[in-house]
């Protein structure tokens, strides 16, 4: 069994804080000049070359500038570049303000944007409002891919394909806001297949990814390296569960991750997370049924760790939904135990494919 104390404090050295997004000022940052005053603005040196590499590793991009709305977007449109901006800012707002709503509309956490400007008085106003942002002067704009935030330990597959996933996610929502009817109709309209399985080698680095980027859905906010991910792959005391989605819209990708501590007669569950884009779609529930029927199947005792948050809410409500009760506290580990007679049956909504 991993000594969690010890793991804990481990993990602040074992990953550097990694940026998800990237947020650009627009003048006299991405371009030369100032839009308003002549429209004749021109590209700073090797600024496309440096937003497609971020977009490459899987940072997301978006732009909080003081602009008029429709002449900048139209002029980023003119440069090919309005596509890598996800949830852009363009207003008269506080620089702060705006990278508060893009935050919020992607599902992310402060700390973990990056702000570039040329401005100053910017840079110290977000600095102020939101010291968790790491604020970047445009004067660094040479140095920016080099910085170990803006590294990745690896690219994956899902992480190369981040910002086409995220606007398949705006279109989705735009659906779903006009929809007339219930929540489940919607639901069903997205004809959504949903795969758990058991993770292979080749799952292991978005494994890994999952546990360091998913802090808001995580059930303990354990993050677990690469190396002690293989290792329980190959233990027979473990299960290590890895999910994805796909529906009309496309896929997903690699979305969620089980492991479980498998014990003679008793199986715990170290870590349940879900990726904050697709819990609304009750795929939470499903994966943690899966495992209460595979511990029902093997007549073992289910128990499931949990440290409580303030961005783990959810996934406590979906324990208590699931029929876990609070069995013990450690400092602030709570213990849940499931007497697995709870009556679960899978949504007709979703296409479920279960491991063999």
């Amino acid at each position: 069994m991993i000594n969690l104390s010890a793991e804990q404090a481990k993990d602040k050295q074992k990953f550097k804080k990694a940026i998800k997004c990237v947020v650009w000022d627009l003048d006299n940052t991405i371009w030369h000049g100032v839009l308003l005053e002549d429209d004749r603005v021109f590209l700073q040196n090797n600024v496309i070359d440096i937003i497609k590499i971020l977009d490459s590793r899987g940072i997301l991009q978006s732009v909080a500038s003081r602009n008029e709305q429709n002449k900048a977007m139209l002029k980023l449109e003119d440069f090919g570049l309005h596509e890598y901006f996800i949830y852009p800012q363009i207003n008269w707002n506080s620089k702060a303000s705006s990278i508060q709503k893009i935050a919020k509309s992607i599902n992310i956490g402060i700390d973990a944007i990056a702000f570039i400007d040329d401005q100053l008085f910017e840079l110290e106003e977000v600095n102020f409002s939101l010291p968790d942002v790491l604020c970047i002067n445009t004067t660094h704009l040479d140095q920016l891919l080099d910085m170990p935030e803006m590294n990745p330990r690896f690219i994956t597959k899902d992480s190369k394909n981040r910002r086409l996933m995220y606007l398949s996610d705006i279109k989705r929502n735009q659906v779903e806001e006009e929809f007339v009817g219930s929540k489940e109709e919607f639901l069903a309209t997205l004809k959504m297949r949903f795969t758990i399985s058991s993770a292979k080698e080749e799952d292991l680095q978005r494994a890994e990814e999952l546990t360091i980027r998913t802090n808001q859905l995580n059930t303990t906010g354990y993050t677990y390296s690469y190396e002690e991910l293989n290792h329980f792959c190959q233990s027979d005391k473990h299960k290590l569960l890895i999910a994805s989605l796909d529906d009309r819209y496309g896929s997903y990708g690699k979305i969620g991750l089980a492991l479980i501590e498998c014990q003679d007669t008793i199986w715990t569950i170290k870590l349940l997370l879900m990726s904050c884009r697709v819990m609304s779609r009750g795929v939470g529930t499903i994966m943690l049924n899966h495992i209460i029927s595979m511990a029902n199947n093997q007549n073992v005792k289910l128990c499931a760790e949990f440290v409580s948050n303030d961005r783990n809410r959810m996934m406590y409500i979906t324990y208590k939904f699931a029929g876990f009760k609070e069995l013990d506290t450690q400092n602030n580990l709570l213990i849940f135990d499931n007497q697995l007679n709870y009556k679960y049956s899978f949504p007709d909504y979703v296409d479920i494919v279960l491991p063999v």
